[in-house]
């Protein structure tokens, strides 16, 4: 269970409209259209919907899908992977293990050390600079 729980209707006057479809209904935005795509500053990117540390900025790097794509996590208990087997497709989920919102998904062919690209949408981020 998450760490923090709110109703839907709580969710809805957090989160705008966007952020909501994505870090509550598991939607995406589309490709190329996020604010961190091509964003090169120091810091760390925290959940949108509850402030929990995510990325490292020193792990984000250009994978070329559209998407800021990092090769690990802040921690390993920074987020929770989840089978989604929606589309037609089996991938991993990645969420937020804080609050539980869906942040985007983890596929095995990132850069070395770890080989993982965690594909994430911008509008599930919040990017403080130090």
């Amino acid at each position: 269970m998450p760490e923090i729980e709110h109703t839907d209707a709580e969710w809805r006057e957090i989160l705008t409209p966007d952020q909501y479809a994505v870090l509550r209904q598991a939607g995406t935005e589309r490709a190329w259209t996020g604010k961190y795509v091509d964003e090169h500053s120091d810091g760390t990117y925290h959940c949108a919907a509850c402030n929990a540390e995510l990325f490292d900025a020193s792990t984000k790097f250009e994978s070329g899908s559209g998407w800021p794509s990092f090769y690990d996590t802040k921690g390993s208990d920074a987020v929770e992977l989840i089978t989604d087997t929606s589309h037609g497709m089996v991938r991993t989920e990645v969420r937020c293990r804080r609050c539980g919102s869906h942040l985007g998904h983890l596929f095995d062919d990132g850069p070395a050390p770890t080989g993982q690209r965690y594909c994430m949408n911008s509008i599930s981020l919040d990017l403080h600079t130090e």
